[in-house]
């Protein structure tokens, strides 16, 4: 009787530690404070594409973190998607508190008019099949779940689509990852009208060189716009502004806040924009080497 039911839960919880092997763990002890234990930071590949927003990294891709990513992704250990989870929450924390510190008056505080929203970078179809789940998307959902625990309002908005199939990414450089990449993401139709209810913060499991962040945010970016390259809020401020002034007298002003009421391109109101940074679970050790201060 007791091996039939260990026999069961090896089914539902792996029988080894994800990073290490060791026994009867899910993760263990010294596992989980490799994946958790340091204090997040920024993070950034040399060379960052251009548009690659803010980086926050828990950890780096290495040893029994390496490991767990791994066996998660690749092996099915979906158990392993709450540490994870936990893993990417402390990385969204970090860069919402570098991005709504002191003196940062285009990003307004969390939560202020909604909740963090959580955007992962979507795999591809074909890998989705062949793992029987999406990474990203599971630890993403963890990660909104462990926000919510600790007092951050936060959901997860799938709303990134792949355009056209990319080329399987191992064993290109960063080069050719960019040009692997350009243009293959978009947000689906509908997602852009979803997307402005609270900051935004792109989210994955690993950045390598950093060429699908950049890309997700290009994505993102490029759903708010129109034909005319504006924002929404923008659009309406200029046609505000355009109706009291002559273009020729307000293009270019830097304008304040300056009563209840009052708009102005350096306080609150249309112009500023919603925060877009990223946070993996792991990054590149290289790229902790960049940013180790």
């Amino acid at each position: 009787m007791r091996g039939w039911w260990r026999d069961l839960t090896d089914l539902v919880l792996p029988a080894d530690c994800g990073g290490c092997g060791r026994a009867r763990a899910v993760l263990c002890p010294r596992c989980r404070t490799a994946l958790s234990g340091s204090r997040p930071r920024r993070v950034r590949p040399d060379p960052a594409p251009p548009g690659l927003p803010a980086v926050h990294a828990a950890a780096r891709y290495a040893d029994e973190t390496r490991a767990v990513l791994l066996a998660h992704k690749e092996r099915g250990a979906l158990a392993l998607a709450g540490p994870l989870g936990t893993a990417l929450a402390g990385a969204v924390r970090a860069g919402l508190r570098e991005a709504c510190s002191p003196g940062r008056g285009d990003v307004r505080s969390p939560g202020a008019r909604g909740p963090v929203l959580l955007v992962p970078v979507p795999s591809a179809r074909r890998a989705v099949r062949a793992r029987g789940h999406d990474p990203a998307r599971r630890i993403a959902l963890a990660a909104a779940g462990e926000l919510r625990r600790r007092g951050t309002p936060a959901r997860v908005l799938a709303v990134l689509r792949q355009r056209h199939p990319v080329a399987d990414q191992s064993g290109l450089d960063a080069r050719q990852r960019r040009d692997n990449l350009a243009g293959a993401l978009a947000v689906a139709p509908g997602g852009a009208r979803l997307l402005g209810g609270g900051p935004v913060v792109l989210v994955d499991d690993l950045m390598t060189t950093g060429a699908s962040l950049a890309e997700a945010a290009r994505a993102l970016r490029a759903a708010g716009r129109g034909p005319d390259g504006l924002d929404p809020g923008e659009r309406t401020y200029r046609k505000t502004k355009s109706a009291v002034y002559p273009r020729a007298a307000w293009e270019g002003r830097e304008e304040r806040k300056t009563g209840p009421g009052k708009t102005g391109s350096n306080g609150g109101g249309h112009v500023n924009r919603e925060l877009i940074c990223a946070a993996v679970v792991a990054a590149s050790p290289d790229a902790f080497e960049i940013n180790r201060n």
